[in-house]
């Protein structure tokens, strides 16, 4: 099964499942419950927090739930914020970060790329919960739309048509929708 986020973020192949974290949580195991799936696929848009250039394609089956003010020392958690999906059909290449917020400060966000992550992604960590307490293997596609600053909504905005675009086409490329 191919989901995606919703609102302004949808395709024609994929079936939507809601804004942020907790949105994407309900709907994907209210699905889960009703009409379990062999494989979930996320696609969607990402930030980049400096390493990954715009309209980069990323595979992934890691997900991370950390907050800008951990990287601050200002918060922990007693909760496991990394999860990886054990599936062979993504490719490893970075974690995706998850947050109800969208980074904005870059000389902050920047630093996540110290701990492996590449990107940020408001669903993606929620739909690996999901996907892990249902015993289902999950991968995520995304594209990048624009870098985690100042600039970063009005650079989604302008990205995001052509960024939707490109990623429709690498699926198409790999056969993974037609």
């Amino acid at each position: 099964m191919i989901i995606c986020a919703g609102k302004n973020e949808t395709f024609k192949f994929a079936e939507p499942m809601g804004v942020g974290l907790i949105e994407t949580s309900i709907n994907l195991t209210r699905k889960c419950l009703f009409d379990k799936p062999d494989f979930i696929l996320f696609v969607g848009s990402a930030g980049s927090y400096g390493e990954h250039n715009i309209f980069d394609i990323i595979e992934s089956k890691r997900a991370a739930n950390i907050e800008l003010s951990f990287l601050q020392n200002n918060s922990y958690t007693p909760l496991d914020n990394v999860l990886e999906s054990e599936n062979k059909f993504v490719k490893n290449d970075t974690i995706v970060n998850s947050s109800n917020y969208i980074s904005s400060n870059f000389s902050l966000s920047k630093k996540f790329n110290a701990y492996g992550i590449g990107v940020e992604n408001m669903e993606f960590f929620a739909v690996l919960q999901v996907a892990k307490e249902f015993e289902i293997p999950v991968g995520g596609i995304f594209v990048v739309t624009n870098y985690t600053n100042e600039t970063a909504h009005e650079d989604f905005l302008k990205n995001h048509k052509e960024a939707m675009s490109k990623l429709t086409n690498s699926l198409l490329e790999k056969n993974i929708i037609k």
